[in-house]
């Protein structure tokens, strides 16, 4: 294992969508820390070429064929997890897709696709890992938002609104499921080169100044950005959120939200305070407050 900072030796996580982009990133990250992955994904092609890659960091890596919002194929996901490792540990909900083109121009159809894969598909894959997580005594789901569920975005409207519904499925899961000893938060990356975001870094050159007319008339001038993250940097901060009471604390329900240049930050509530004026107690409240949460549901 490269990653020594974290110790995930033994459990088993599942990753939707973990045979690319930042998926496969992640995937890689678990891995190093010593979890055993399920790569969850459609393109058999790509999950073989994953596997690879997975198992040569010492683990064992399979794959199952799931499109995540098939109830079928998501309940066979599970029980394929639990065929070969008995255990759910890690749940990251990474599969998502988007297409690209003005509100008016989506047909009801492509709309509804949109939310069903990112929106609908996390809910489901949650909610079937749910029993044999609560079975084992606790567990780790993480889902995968966007920069763009705390703001809106143009030219990617029913992207941007089933992110949104994430972040607030996140936060109710989390509520729902703290008795369960079950953790539920969300990241929020920023830009990412992937093949989901190609089609957007060929726009325009980088440098170059988009000016966007805003409803009430005024400009905002956007320069593109010309550096974008690495899918693999989500590892860190997926790895945090996946280990076990290690440092007597407890994260369940924040949002990390990350921007180029900017430290990953745990935000809890509302995205209008500063950050750095949120107390700590509030970032990663410590298992003596989930235990009083835990006393005032018994």
């Amino acid at each position: 294992m490269s990653n020594t900072s974290f110790d995930l030796s033994g459990k088993a996580a599942i990753v939707t969508g973990g045979n690319g982009g930042i998926g496969l990133g992640i995937a890689r990250g678990l891995a190093q820390a010593g979890a055993n992955i399920v790569v969850a994904a459609r393109n058999q092609q790509k999950t073989d070429s994953a596997l690879e890659e997975l198992r040569g960091l010492g683990v064992i890596a399979i794959g199952v064929p799931t499109e995540v919002t098939d109830e079928g194929d998501v309940a066979n996901m599970v029980r394929a997890t639990m065929d070969e490792f008995g255990r759910v540990d890690i749940l990251v909900n990474n599969a998502g897709m988007s297409i690209r083109k003005p509100p008016q121009d989506y047909t009801m159809e492509e709309f509804e696709r949109v939310i069903d894969v990112n929106l609908n598909g996390t809910f489901l894959c949650s909610r079937d890992v749910y029993e044999p997580m609560k079975e084992a005594g606790g567990g780790k789901i993480i889902n995968i938002g966007s920069m763009t569920s705390v703001f809106g975005s143009d030219w990617v409207v029913p992207y941007s609104a089933s992110k949104g519904g994430v972040v607030q499925l996140t936060k109710s899961l989390a509520i729902a499921w703290a008795k369960d000893n079950i953790q539920v938060n969300a990241i929020l990356p920023g830009w990412i080169h992937t093949d989901l975001t190609a089609p957007i870094k060929t726009d325009y050159a980088d440098g170059s100044v988009q000016a966007i007319t805003m409803h009430d008339g005024s400009v905002v001038k956007l320069r593109k950005v010309t550096e974008q993250y690495d899918p693999n940097d989500r590892s860190g901060v997926v790895d945090y959120l996946s280990e076990t009471r290690s440092r007597g604390e407890i994260a369940t329900g924040l949002l990390f939200l990350e921007a180029a240049g900017a430290d990953m930050h745990g935000f809890q509530g509302t995205v209008d305070q500063p950050l750095v004026d949120i107390p700590y107690e509030t970032l990663c409240p410590g298992s003596a407050a989930l235990d009083q949460l835990q006393a005032e549901w018994r």
